[in-house]
């Protein structure tokens, strides 16, 4: 049995697999020690639309990671996704107290910056820093022990809905599971899939998911935008059982052995076998269709992606390219059809900076349950909330008490 203080869980529920990746922490490398994954049948676009089936399908992943892993998970790090997710820019400034810029200086000028208007129902998921300036002295990372006058901060804000945020701690805990913190997917991606190099000279990653498209832009080794895309490879897996008019699950397998996003590169001879609807006979039809659904699916999505990149006046901020991940980038010639797309080099993100089964999770669906337990390893020393069922509403009027009292 492994020790259980140094085991890290990170729990990805997805719209069509819920997976739980266990990562043990020795020397200051992770070794991934166990995996599990389960079909999920519970969740729509990201989002719980059924308590139970989630449920269950967690169990079955937690327990198949418990048996491949020897030792019993007791709390987890879960992803959270869906089109609810919104993220936006704030800033803020402070005079500084002291000769020189201490941590409270900088929890104050935070505070300041996440000082904005919330609407009851979203709840903030991740306050990310950008960059702080000091004196007008910008591009610093770690501003403590500097010395200056004002000091000023650039942050990332993440919010979601509370209701989904409140569902998949309900699932989580309903499963004997605590959750030491929910992460927002791409989020967690790009910390398995991304060099620091890209990270600092500007990439944008793209986990293509079942249901949803999560875009993360990072820059200067901080992420500078996220954008959740309610479309994923669910459309492409419609779009094929409508268009060859098979049954969902038969569209599903069809998609995965024989899919592809070129229909030009297609050999014209190529067929495959179609079962019918209700008894009807199967048929045979040309492979060439499949490229025809499916190409024109991807190109919408990477179109929406660019037009959402360059809303946000990204453009000239992803240097180095797009990194893309998730089930759905598994789709066969799914990188030339993002290059012609955005005209950038583009490549395939698979987890790294592991040991272990580094055989079993070197795949793009693994990213964000890996990436999960690198962010559990990056923030176990500051261990955040541990959110039980009744008091997830609690924990965060607390926390909006506490804030209240440092800024009056």
């Amino acid at each position: 049995m492994h020790g259980q203080e140094n085991i890290i869980v990170g729990l990805d529920i997805g719209t069509t697999k819920i997976c739980a990746v266990v990562g043990e922490v020795s020397h200051g490398e992770i070794n991934i020690i166990g995996t599990g994954t389960s079909p999920s049948i519970g969740l729509r676009k990201g989002v719980v639309v059924n308590i139970e089936s989630t449920v269950d399908s967690i169990k079955k992943a937690v327990e198949e990671a418990e048996l491949m892993a020897g030792c019993e998970i007791s709390s987890v790090y879960a992803g959270i996704a869906g089109g609810h997710i919104t993220g936006f820019n704030s800033r803020g400034i402070v005079a500084i107290k002291g000769t020189e810029i201490t941590q409270s200086d900088v929890d104050r000028v935070i505070d300041a910056a996440r000082a904005v208007a919330i609407p009851m129902d979203r709840e903030v998921i991740h306050v990310l820093p950008q960059e702080y300036i000091v004196d007008e002295q910008t591009g610093i990372q770690n501003p403590v022990g500097m010395a200056g006058v004002r000091l000023e901060a650039k942050i990332h804000i993440v919010t979601g809905a509370v209701t989904s945020a409140h569902n998949i701690v309900k699932c989580a805990n309903r499963s004997g599971l605590d959750v030491c913190d929910i992460v927002l997917e791409s989020l967690a991606s790009g910390e398995a899939v991304l060099t620091s190099e890209e990270k600092e000279l500007g990439t944008a990653l793209l986990d293509l998911g079942g249901g949803t498209s999560d875009l993360a832009i990072f820059s200067g080794k901080n992420i500078k935008h996220t954008f959740v895309l309610s479309l994923g490879g669910n459309n492409l897996t419609n779009d094929i059982a409508i268009g060859l008019r098979a049954p969902l699950v038969e569209a599903e397998k069809i998609k995965t052995k024989f899919g592809t996003c070129l229909s030009a590169s297609i050999n014209s001879e190529e067929t495959i076998e179609v079962p019918g609807m209700g008894g009807r006979d199967p048929r045979k039809l040309p492979r060439q269709i499949l490229g025809e659904i499916l190409e024109p699916r991807m190109e919408e999505i990477f179109t929406l992606v660019r037009r959402e990149i360059y809303r946000a006046g990204m453009e000239n901020t992803i240097n180095s390219g797009i990194v893309i991940t998730g089930g759905t980038a598994l789709l066969d010639g799914i990188i030339d059809v993002a290059e012609s797309i955005f005209n950038l080099p583009t490549r395939l993100g698979k987890p790294s900076g592991i040991s272990g089964l580094v055989d079993v999770v070197n795949n793009p669906m693994y990213a964000t349950g890996v990436g999960l337990v690198l962010y559990g390893a990056r923030m176990q020393p500051s261990k955040k909330f541990r959110i039980r069922d009744k008091n997830i509403f609690n924990g965060i009027i607390s926390r909006m008490k506490k804030w209240f009292k440092d800024v009056i």
